[in-house]
């Protein structure tokens, strides 16, 4: 009988971690979709990627640049004073 219950619980363990990696993959994938680019809010030295006249993340040289980014959810960067999901 103990070995019955050993065989149950392993496999409500194996069953719970398996729906744990599943709603993980499902809401990282979700969080993915759900950010833009948002050009023109960034503060200095806060931007998440390259722009024209910096190299690598962290770099623009002013806030608000115009060509600086930094990535928000979707539809905050329309709401945003100077926001922009353009860098023109």
């Amino acid at each position: 009988m103990k070995k019955t219950t050993n065989i149950a619980l392993a496999s409500a363990v194996t069953g719970l971690i398996a729906l744990a990696g599943t709603a993980m993959t499902t809401s990282t994938a979700v969080a993915a979709e759900a950010k833009e680019k948002c050009y023109g809010v960034a503060k200095a030295g806060k931007n998440d990627c390259a722009t024209k006249t910096s190299s690598c993340a962290g770099t623009s040289k002013t806030d608000n640049q115009k060509d600086a980014f930094i990535m928000v959810p979707k539809g905050l960067c329309d709401r945003l004073a100077g926001g922009s999901t353009s860098s023109s």
